[in-house]
């Protein structure tokens, strides 16, 4: 799944995580926010950098479907060259893209959640780096 920061990529992944479970089916959510932290800690947000961190979190789904475990990706992933080299790898991959506008994410009703990225650097309230293409 990809889209902008809180699209609502976790939390539907989390739904279809939930479906999932009830019909047996082994599940395993990757969320970039989450592998930012450990596997792909290091890495920024350059074009490269953010290619990186799908490739890896896509090394990890490939060993988990070996097993028999359905991953589902969370992240932002905006570029098309990636995702394409990933499904190239992944045959049963399937991209959802979770199309949600700036707009709507800067509504106070969403906490203005990516207001938050075009912060100055350094302000206590900034937790995301922006999207960029």
């Amino acid at each position: 799944m990809c889209g902008l920061s809180g699209s609502g990529k976790s939390t539907l992944a989390r739904s279809v995580e939930t479906i999932l479970k009830r019909r047996h089916v082994k599940v395993e959510i990757l969320d970039g926010d989450e592998y930012r932290q450990t596997l792909c800690k290091g890495l920024g947000f350059s074009r490269h950098d953010r290619s990186e961190n799908i490739r890896r979190m896509a090394f990890v789904a490939r060993q988990l479907s070996k097993h028999g475990i359905v991953a589902i990706i969370c992240a932002i992933n905006p570029y098309e060259e990636v995702r394409r080299e990933v499904a190239a790898h992944l045959p049963d991959v399937r991209t959802i893209h979770i199309d949600c506008s700036v707009e709507i994410l800067k509504a106070p009703r969403y906490q203005g959640f990516i207001s938050k990225s075009f912060l100055p650097e350094g302000h206590p309230e900034k937790n995301h780096e922006p999207y960029r293409y």
